[in-house]
């Protein structure tokens, strides 16, 4: 039978840096560990926690918080110009996707500097500048927590969609994953430059590789959202609106330079940081919490910010969306205690 920790303070593991506690907590780096839990406590409800880093803690939290540390990375070589690359889900995003950079495998740099682990990018379908994690997702393997053992599942079995996966749909609370295969590129690689800020972060004379890629993306993070170790976030609090052609031209007509992208269809992207800001509430703070000064997408605790502090703050910014646009915002952040 497992030792669980009891009475665990979660602070230091969520980026919020939110004063929370664990009824109960458990490191596992094997499947055998998750095994011995669910035979012994399969009543208890559970969390299963990575980096933190897409979390909101309203509450302490009833049970037990999983957390997440298989680590371990191996490839192998496939014909033409491509490798796949197993990593545990317990290791760090960046740092994954720096060591494939190393390697020469081209695929992750525009995902460079997110913050979490390898384990919650396929939950999230994480994304940037141009690039979703289902463009180079090849398979991953979980814990099916109901048959107790592993299961492979590929990329139509995820059903993944925008910041969206099966396992936040139907799958929710039913697996446990344990490592993620993503298929790269040794040569030849397509590089994406186009979206956002990341042609003009490249200087204009140098050679385009995906270092230089990586490179201008951790330039632009870094530049518009604040480290968690100084100050408490949870990153892009909310998805970009994906909206119809009809109500984007609607909108456009009154506000004519709305940035935007094509979403596939008859459907546009609008960034929800623009929205928030033309709101006013860019840089605006009430009490511990409120929006970072350099983007308004990023709710920040200043230090002493409870969970249900930041949460009614983010009701403000969806009403007031809401009644200049018409465009309900949506959360990305997991927020627990509902």
């Amino acid at each position: 039978m497992p030792s669980l920790k009891a009475n665990i303070n979660l602070q230091p593991f969520n980026t919020f840096n939110i004063k929370a506690k664990a009824a109960n907590y458990l490191a596992f780096s094997s499947v055998e560990s998750l095994n011995d839990y669910f035979q012994a406590y399969a009543e208890l409800p559970f969390l299963v926690l990575g980096g933190g880093s897409n979390l909101l803690f309203k509450k302490d939290f009833p049970g037990t918080v999983l957390h997440n540390q298989i680590l371990g990375i191996k490839t192998q070589d496939l014909a033409g110009d491509f490798v796949l690359v197993e990593a545990g889900a317990g290791e760090n995003w960046h740092d994954f996707v720096q060591w494939c950079i190393n390697q020469g495998f081209g695929g992750l740099e525009n995902l460079s500097l997110i913050p979490g682990k390898v384990g919650a990018a396929p939950i999230q379908n994480i994304g940037a500048y141009g690039v979703e994690l289902k463009d180079v997702f090849h398979s991953l393997t979980a814990y099916d927590i109901q048959n107790r053992k592993l299961i492979e599942l590929d990329s139509k079995a995820c059903d993944f969609g925008y910041r969206y996966s099966r396992f936040k749909g139907d799958w929710k609370g039913r697996f446990i994953i344990t490592n993620v295969t993503f298929k790269l590129s040794t040569a030849n690689h397509q590089l994406n430059t186009s979206y956002g800020a990341i042609t003009k972060a490249l200087a204009p004379k140098q050679t385009i590789t995906i270092r230089s890629i990586a490179d201008a993306v951790i330039q632009i993070r870094q530049s518009k959202l604040p480290d968690p170790i100084e100050l408490g976030n949870a990153g892009s609090f909310f998805k970009n609106p994906i909206i119809s052609q009809e109500e984007f031209d609607r909108i456009q007509a009154k506000y004519p330079s709305i940035p935007n992208y094509t979403a596939g269809g008859k459907y546009v992207k609008v960034p929800a940081g623009w929205l928030i800001d033309q709101c006013g509430w860019k840089g605006k703070r009430f009490g511990s919490t409120g929006c970072y000064e350099k983007q308004a997408l990023v709710i920040v605790n200043y230090g002493a910010a409870t969970g249900q502090e930041i949460w009614a703050f983010a009701q403000q910014l969806i009403a007031s969306v809401e009644e200049k646009f018409g465009i309900t915002l949506e959360p990305e952040v997991n927020v627990i205690g509902d």
